[in-house]
């Protein structure tokens, strides 16, 4: 009866997984506990073994839920950790291809390859002469620049809702 009592005390001090995976563990706990109360009637107890722990539904279903849970948290710090390299990924290329002018034409040009090797379409894009411009005009004004250098040429403003 005492170790009865003493192996329902013993597990109901670990988790549901550690019963199943760490059984040297409670054999220890439990013989340490018996050795304890039994050593004043003169019982030695020398081993303790956990053959067979029978669990209800009700915990099954508990370890199943707690089980599923664990690889829903695994999950998710796996994505998360993919989503942050990514994202010092592009930090990192944004960061070449600003220092260095000729990379983002690179980039650009490379770009226009990609798009236009797929599905045989037909793409028409801006002259890049004039979407440079208007795009380092539009950063000069935001600076406090002013209008920007149009060299003779008409720039063609961008205008409408933001």
């Amino acid at each position: 009866m005492l170790a009865q009592t003493t192996l329902r005390s013993v597990l109901g001090q670990h988790e549901l997984d550690e019963m199943l995976s760490n059984r040297a563990t409670l054999k220890t706990d439990v013989q340490d506990i018996l050795d304890a109360r039994t050593k004043h009637w003169g019982i030695d107890v020398s081993a303790v073994e956990i053959r067979d722990i029978q669990l209800t539904d009700n915990m099954v279903k508990a370890i199943a839920k707690q089980a599923e849970a664990e690889r829903d948290r695994r999950a998710k710090v796996i994505h998360a950790d993919a989503e942050f390299r990514a994202a010092q990924t592009l930090t990192n290329a944004a960061t070449i291809l600003a220092s260095v002018p000729a990379a983002m034409q690179l980039r650009y040009l490379q770009t226009l390859t990609e798009v236009g090797g797929e599905n045989n379409s037909n793409h028409q894009n801006p002259d890049a002469d004039r979407y440079r411009q208007t795009v380092s005009g539009s950063r000069d004004q935001e600076r406090g620049g002013g209008t920007p250098s149009t060299n003779g040429r008409k720039v063609p403003t961008l205008s409408g809702p933001v």
